[in-house]
């Protein structure tokens, strides 16, 4: 007879992988080990090992329920007939708010991705090429001229994510200015410059 799951089976899934988020980002991952991330559970090394085979795995799970929650801000932000100016905005709230309310799980994406096996790094991937596929779109909206330019379309893309995805370095939630006016600040900054940048 199969083993019937645990009723908090995943609240329990979750604390690991909110734990060894927490270690990663301020060791690295090969900084901390599973007996570690036991540790700060307050559980077994043992019991770790029942719900993940591997500390890959549970790595793969830090960077996947991160880039998943972006996927789905992304999704929001594009979906419904605001004008792509204010979907860019939405979209740039949404992020920095993730940022900040999961900003371990972001340092250890931006930090650890090659830390993953070849196919679970390519589906991390996949999602991240995803998410600039919808800033572009979007900046191509704004700006025709970069619709049928790939590479500077591109580059336009990822100097807007250049301006959000490191604020988890510098950014402090209790000071004088908030996430929401950063998010707003990043997308002023690319609006008042993308047409000049693309003469």
């Amino acid at each position: 007879m199969a083993r019937t799951q645990a009723a908090d089976y995943d609240e329990r899934k979750d604390a690991i992988v909110q734990a060894a988020a927490a270690l990663f980002a301020s060791r690295g991952f090969n900084g901390a080990s599973v007996a570690d991330i036991a540790q700060r559970c307050k559980t077994s090394k043992s019991l770790v090992y029942h719900y993940y085979e591997a500390k890959e795995d549970i790595l793969y799970d830090v960077m996947i329920s991160h880039v998943r929650a972006l996927e789905d801000a992304a999704q929001d932000a594009m979906a419904g007939g605001a004008k792509p100016e204010q979907k860019l905005r939405d979209l740039a709230q949404l992020f920095m708010a993730l940022y900040v309310g999961a900003a371990d799980r972001h340092k250890v994406l931006l930090n650890d991705l090659d830390e993953l096996p070849k196919a679970k790094r390519a589906e991390i991937v996949t999602v991240q090429r995803g998410l600039i596929a919808n800033v572009r779109t979007l900046l191509s909206e704004i700006e025709p001229a970069l619709k049928d330019d790939v590479q500077r379309s591109l580059a336009a893309a990822m100097l807007f994510f250049g301006m959000i995805n490191w604020t988890h370095t510098w950014f402090d939630p209790r000071g004088a200015v908030s996430a929401e006016a950063i998010a707003d600040m990043a997308v002023d900054l690319t609006l008042g410059g993308l047409e000049r940048a693309t003469r």
